[in-house]
């Protein structure tokens, strides 16, 4: 392992060759751990002015007056603008990703969105309008003196209010408040199973809304050179290529080259930070009109309703059942909340049809769902994206069936895993499994878990008047389907190697891992090697980062101009050694004349490049490398995670005591980083499963809009955690990898609330919604308890 300096240079021991395998440290962490980091809040331009955004107080309603005369005449104000300001000038509205059809294959017909509200408002957040001001305190003063009048109207927070016959209608143009209605299946042949089945289990199945809370709050900057027409805009987000596009083409309605994005380092996504936001428009009408970059940070209790969403779903699951345990069929039908304008319809369509049937077995299967519009902020994707949900309505059917059936949990799975020899393995789902190692990969998981050391440690908890829990959760996640990347290589006049390239790094550590790929292909020093993301303007392509998909698409881009610079070098090499190009072979980064000793060093071929000496025709003047490459298709990765709990009957307080997992990942480039993208998303699990709660009250004002109402887990929230791997490598990938930011979360779910459901057996529970707060808990423990005494 590299051993960092003091001064944040790698000392002597990095210039080993690490490479794929080694479990090397981030690249950016000491300048991170330094305070040296640069976020978008960071960053200031000479003369920047600020915005800060006037928001609707209330859910639904029609604005009546927007008085923007008294806050322009307030100390320090520059400009005071609304919709009329933004309409006028010619601004697009904003729009959601809409890749999903209607169940009789029409496009989906979503509203736009735009920037600030127009004649009516639809969520307690949305913006109205927007000040601009000298300072930042300035702005906050001018923003409290806009007027802004609203008659309200009846609003609808949650799924079951808004599918009501008869209810208020957020967009009166959609009927009923449906977004979308998705398919997928052979109904016919669903329902045939079903009625042909021993046995039928059933659920219903609730994936609670979660706000993303992500380390950093959004922030931006714009600017605009009027003598060049073109924008500047500084901004945390997932994907330059990608943003600028939308912006480009939507919003501004230009082409993408009068825009630039430029993204540093990024506190953190989880998917919410994708999309474009009304704030980025209002910021390209305040540069372009007072000629000077202007600058917007939202405040953390801002966030709360400014932030796109996650999760918030309400899905029934059924599970049919042969005499012998195996499975027949699966069905889920449901509702996704979409909020007041819908974002990215994933979660609740197609993403929960490719992952719910898992690792099993699973002959046929139907997934009906609805998107349904609330006034509420708008969801989103998040972590996983309807990954790890379709895992947790999967594994909460067995879970269940095996209780009703009087079959083992293990064996039930089993039962029903899909066998390694029947790889490549065509699913229900239609996904086309290339491999995988299931049924041992659960024995090593229950050998790590320590499973049948559990009957003991429930003793003992129970001498503490504890009740313990276990659970298990397997899981299989689809990861981001294929597409397009751009892989570039480039040797800098200082010695230095950058790797360019269009996924985004907020906060996984692309750089170490994406290095250490070219330090296995080309044998370049790891500390020669940087990587550039963040530019739009250096971008041939960029598929931006979600899914668990950059180290595929990257790192097979990364693969494949790798063998562009060996192709090109072969050719140089052969001119400088005197050789044919024939008898030139690549071997531990040096260029070699085949049976001689006779070579010289990839990067000294490229220092002897840049000094433009006369090369023969048809030979490249450099090794620099840039182009896109057709990403790999969806990778599998999966695993089984095995949580123990402790729940006090008192208090209904649950605990992780014990965390266990193992997962398929593949080839694993970086085992340490790895295994943080693991418990990172295991901790977002604790904080689903058990805490964290979303509340609108019946007027649609936000009950838990701050961290005193709303509870994420914290550091003596997360057990200690065992770790295994058991790696089936990709075949549909050069480097043989599978993904693994998204598999914490895939997993913690199912065994964290088979874990808790487990642990209250002993009064007949079967059965409890996330989040299992102590209040739930405790209140279903009171109910079970009368109703065994009635």
């Amino acid at each position: 392992m590299a051993i960092m300096a003091m001064d944040g240079n790698i000392n002597e021991l990095a210039l080993m060759k690490f490479g794929i395998g080694q479990a090397v440290p981030r690249k950016e962490d000491p300048t991170l751990l330094r305070g040296q980091g640069r976020y978008t809040d960071d960053l200031s331009i000479p003369g920047q002015a600020y915005a800060v955004m006037v928001r609707s107080r209330y859910a639904h309603g029609v604005i009546r007056t927007l008085d923007l005369e008294p806050a322009r005449s307030m100390p320090g104000v520059l400009g005071v603008y609304g919709a009329a300001d933004l309409e006028a000038a010619g601004y697009g509205h904003l729009k959601g990703v809409m890749p999903v059809p209607n169940r009789d294959g029409s496009p989906v017909q979503a509203p736009t969105r735009p920037a600030l509200a127009i004649e009516r408002v639809r969520y307690a957040g949305e913006a109205v309008a927007f000040v601009v001001a000298e300072t930042a305190a300035q702005a906050k003063d001018a923003a409290e003196a806009v007027v802004c009048e609203i008659e309200p109207l009846p609003a609808v927070t949650s799924i079951q209010e808004a599918i009501k016959p008869g209810a208020p209608l957020v967009h009166a143009e959609r009927p009923g408040n449906v977004v979308l209605e998705f398919h997928y299946g052979d109904t016919a042949a669903v329902e045939a199973a079903f009625a042909g089945a021993a046995h039928v289990t059933r659920l219903s199945l609730v994936s609670n809304r979660i706000v993303v809370n992500p380390m950093e709050p959004r922030s931006a900057i714009a600017n605009y050179d009027a003598a060049k027409d073109h924008w500047t805009l500084m901004v945390g987000c997932q994907g330059v290529f990608g943003l600028r596009a939308s912006l480009a083409r939507d919003v501004l309605k230009v082409d993408p080259e009068r825009l630039r994005v430029l993204t540093g380092n990024v506190g953190g996504s989880f998917g919410m930070k994708t999309g474009p936001f009304p704030e980025y428009v209002c910021l390209f009408h305040a540069t372009k009109t007072l000629g000077r970059a202007v600058k917007w940070t939202d405040e953390r209790s801002e966030s709360f309703m400014s932030d796109t969403h996650g999760r918030g779903h309400e899905m029934s699951a059924e599970l049919a059942l042969d005499p012998d345990g195996r499975f027949l069929a699966l069905r889920l039908t449901g509702y996704g909340n979409a909020g007041a304008y819908p974002m990215i319809p994933l979660p609740y369509t197609v993403n929960a049809a490719k992952n719910i049937v898992s690792v099993y077995k699973t002959p046929l299967l139907e997934v009906t769902t609805k998107g349904i519009y609330t006034n509420t902020s708008p969801i989103s994707a998040y972590r996983g994206a309807g990954r790890p949900e379709g895992n947790y309505y999967m594994e909460r059917l067995i879970e269940t069936a095996s209780l009703e059936m009087g079959i083992d949990r293990l064996e039930l799975r089993r039962r029903n895993f899909i066998a390694a020899s029947a790889m490549p393995y065509k699913a229900s789902s239609g996904m086309v499994y290339d491999s995988g190692d299931f049924g041992p990969l659960l024995d090593q998981a229950l050998e790590v878990a320590d499973w049948d050391g559990f009957a003991a440690r429930r003793r003992e908890s129970a001498a503490r008047g504890k009740l313990r829990g276990l659970g298990i959760g397997s899981y299989l996640e689809v990861t981001a389907p294929q597409g397009k990347e751009m892989g570039g290589i480039r040797f800098e006049p200082n010695g230095d190697v950058t790797m360019i390239t269009g996924t985004l790094d907020y906060g996984q550590g692309h750089a170490s891992p994406f290095a250490q790929v070219l330090v296995d292909r080309l044998g370049i020093p790891f500390d020669k090697i940087k990587l550039l993301q963040g530019d739009s303007d250096e971008l041939l392509f960029g598929g931006g980062t979600g899914g668990s998909r950059s180290i595929m698409s990257s790192g097979s881009a990364l693969v494949k101009a790798s063998e562009r610079v060996i192709e090109q070098g072969k050719q140089a090499a052969a001119h400088i050694l005197e050789a044919a190009v024939a008898d030139i072979e690549f071997v531990n980064g040096r260029f070699v004349i085949a049976g001689t000793d006779r070579s010289i060093a990839l990067m000294d071929l490229a220092e002897r490049l840049r000094s433009g000496r006369a090369l023969p025709e048809g030979v490249s003047a450099s090794l620099d490398v840039a182009l896109v490459e057709d990403t790999p298709p969806s990778a599998f990765p999966n695993g089984c995670h095995v949580a123990e709990v402790e729940v006090d009957p008192e208090t209904g307080a649950v605990e992780v005591v014990r965390y266990a997992m193992v997962n398929d990942f593949g080839v694993i480039i970086n085992p340490l980083m790895a295994e943080g993208q693991a418990h990172g998303g295991v901790v977002q699990g604790i904080g689903q499963a058990l805490m964290e709660r979303t509340l609108y009250d019946a007027e649609g004002q936000l009950l838990t809009g701050s961290y005193m109402d709303y509870a994420l887990p914290r550091a003596g929230d997360a057990p200690s955690f065992g770790f295994g791997s058991h790696p089936a490598p990709a075949t549909t990938n050069p480097l043989g990898v599978k993904g693994c930011g998204e598999a914490g979360c895939a997993g913690s779910l199912p065994s964290l609330m088979n874990a808790v459901v487990d642990a209250l057996s002993v009064y007949g529970i079967r059965h409890i919604d996330m989040p299992a707060t102590p209040e739930r808990v405790w209140s279903a423990i009171q109910n079970a308890k009368r109703a065994a005494a009635a």
